[in-house]
């Protein structure tokens, strides 16, 4: 795991040593184990390293095949690395190290963009090929790892964060309108844009290639096939092969030559990862982020998850650790935290930036349950609204119209300023929710298609958001976080699981509010979906906790937003120096916080989302 940087010269001018160090240091908390430039003809490679495998300075970057033809920076895990070594190995390949590195760089070097059909992790790669004055940059699949790129015609520039790309010269510090709406829309951003103009994300799963001058567009390798060739067994048979798969799975992604921890909530999830590890490696350390509820109410009394996880912490006889958070935590951490996040997204995401914070101080590297809800159907009121749809036509709009998080279409006309609303003149989120399904040929006939869909959209959109905010979170703390659930083994395998075993048909009637506090109390079923799964790891985890109602990572923020932090929302977002009022009406931004504290309507994500963009203008415009 590491921080990379690189610059081309498109005309095939020199690229400075000062240049690819500035652009290092602004992501030096990525990796503080070492440092690597290297400059050629027209390009410039920068690294900075967090070791995992092999900390000898054999493993350093940027690193070069033998005979000096390839070069690399990198940052990511190749789970595989080992099989792939003895396969190279047999094709004549020599080595070095023992780091995963090496494995990727020679792997290229054999099979070239073939390679990625062969890698099975995460990672965000460059690769300059000497000969042929040739960059290839590469993402993984789900977009665990990110890497962003610019261009102002003369020079092309990538980067592991863009804090990195903000060093250069030529970078006009713009805000991309486009981004904007799409972020107020979903609390997202589901094309390649970002909230900088020109500043793009290289989609997960798709290459780029920089060659004789001119950038190539994005071109795909991989992508989800949810429902696309079911498989045909039992129930039983199914659980039992998950179970295998799981298991190889959560393995092979503990491979490391520095400590493993465990992030460790109520849930199962986590709770499976966490015993799989303490059987393989012994004590572990874990880690929990719970909440004061002292001025909670409600279900909010619910949302401390510390008593569930000190349980499964004593069963698996881990060293356990844990941080509990008060209503005035956010003020103090929110500026470093958009510093970070730099490129917004889902979630109310200063809990986890806390507990990253603990973590980092005993480990390297820490597992990560994320994954397992958008695989095997973790959200049930979430395909409540398409279960009954009797069109394509009908889906898209009932969907579209659940996933608008922020701001409806329909109160767009009071949330932007009259200038931004003529830049954006013809620019439709419609348009964007509909495209991220071009690449899904599944027949929308029944009902199982359509949550087959749903699961397409949310690993593309609502889960890749989640991975770019675990990644930045973990990072800013020099912290590894792994996510065994997006092991290529497993996914391949639930993309096949029929929505039978996953879903329960009790929870597919009716249409329920994501955000209606009452939810829980109108399911009719113990189960909250991800059946399969619940009945594979209740082999590893007490019973109590495979029968918990879910609970997502959240706060009491709906009372915290009431009560102790509404002074501080009130003075970010109130004041007439406020950055926002630019691009947003500030009499919309009353009105919400007015409605919110009136207990009229819950505007607990729009809030949090005002306050991250408020503070983004402050630290980047």
């Amino acid at each position: 795991m590491c921080g990379l940087v690189g610059v081309v010269d498109l005309r095939g001018e020199p690229v400075a040593h000062e240049t690819l160090r500035r652009m290092s240091e602004a992501v030096a908390h990525r990796g503080r184990d070492g440092e690597g430039v290297w400059v050629d003809d027209g390009v410039g490679l920068g690294h900075r390293r967090l070791a995992i495998i092999d900390l000898s300075p054999c493993g350093r970057q940027p690193m070069l095949t033998q005979d000096g033809r390839y070069a690399i920076v990198y940052n990511g895990e190749i789970y595989n690395f080992q099989e792939l070594r003895a396969e190279l190995q047999g094709l004549g390949h020599g080595f070095v190290s023992r780091s995963d590195t090496e494995v990727l760089l020679h792997a290229y070097q054999q099979w070239g963009a073939g390679c990625l059909d062969r890698l099975n992790g995460m990672f965000a790669f460059g690769i300059w090929d000497r000969r042929q004055k040739e960059l290839f940059l590469a993402r993984d699949r789900h977009g665990i790892k990110p890497l962003y790129y610019w261009s102002d015609g003369r020079h092309f520039a990538f980067a592991s964060e863009i804090k990195s790309l903000l060093t250069l010269p030529g970078l006009e510090r713009r805000l991309c309108l486009p981004a904007v709406h799409q972020y107020f829309t979903f609390q997202n951003v589901f094309t390649d844009e970002t909230l900088f103009e020109g500043v793009r994300l290289l989609p997960a799963a798709h290459t780029l290639t920089v060659a004789a001058g001119r950038i190539g567009s994005p071109v795909a390798y991989w992508d989800y096939r949810f429902g696309l060739d079911p498989l045909d067994i039992s129930e039983e048979d199914c659980v039992d092969e998950l179970f295998r798969r799981f298991q190889s799975s959560a393995v092979r992604q503990l491979v490391s030559d520095v400590p493993v921890g465990s992030y460790l909530s109520g849930g199962m999830d986590s709770g499976s990862l966490t015993a799989v590890a303490s059987q393989h490696l012994g004590r572990i350390h874990s880690f929990t982020a719970g909440f004061d509820l002292t001025s909670a109410s409600g279900i909010e009394l619910g949302f401390d998850e510390r008593l569930p996880a000190e349980m499964m912490a004593h069963t698996f006889q881990t060293e356990h650790y844990e941080v509990v958070l008060h209503a005035g935590d956010m003020e103090h951490v929110i500026g470093d935290l958009v510093w970070h996040l730099e490129d917004l997204r889902v979630g109310q995401s200063y809990p986890n930036y806390y507990v990253a914070r603990l973590a980092s101080r005993f480990v390297k590297v820490v597992l990560s349950g994320a994954g397992g809800d958008e695989l095997f159907g973790g959200y049930p009121w979430r395909y409540f609204q398409v279960a009954g749809s009797r069109s394509p036509e009908e889906f898209f709009r009932n969907y579209y119209g659940f996933w608008q998080r922020l701001v409806s279409d329909e109160e767009k006309a009071r949330l932007f300023q009259p200038g931004v609303q003529r830049a954006l003149g013809g620019h439709s989120t419609f348009d964007v929710f509909r495209g991220v399904f071009a690449n899904h040929p599944i027949e929308l006939e029944t009902t199982d298609d359509y949550i087959n869909h749903s699961l397409y959209f949310e690993a593309k959109t609502f889960l890749h958001g989640l991975l770019v905010v675990e990644d930045k979170i973990s990072m800013a703390h020099g912290l590894e976080s792994r996510v065994p659930f997006l092991d290529d083994e497993i996914v391949d395998f639930a993309m096949r699981v029929p929505i039978r075993y996953k879903v329960e048909e009790s929870l597919l009637r009716g249409s329920i509010d994501e955000d209606d506090v009452t939810k829980r109390a109108r399911w009719r079923s113990s189960s909250e979906g991800k059946t399969v799964l619940r009945k594979a790891m209740s082999r590893l985890i007490p019973r109590e906790i495979i029968e918990r109602k879910k609970q997502g990572f959240s706060g009491p923020y709906d009372s915290w937003y009431r009560g102790e932090s509404l002074e501080y929302i009130r003075r970010l977002l109130t004041s007439p120096s406020s950055r926002y009022r630019e691009y947003i009406d500030p009499g919309f931004v009353a009105g919400v916080i007015e409605e919110h504290t009136s207990a009229r309507r819950n505007h607990r994500l729009l809030i949090w989302s005002l306050l991250c963009f408020e503070v983004w203008l402050r630290k980047f415009l």
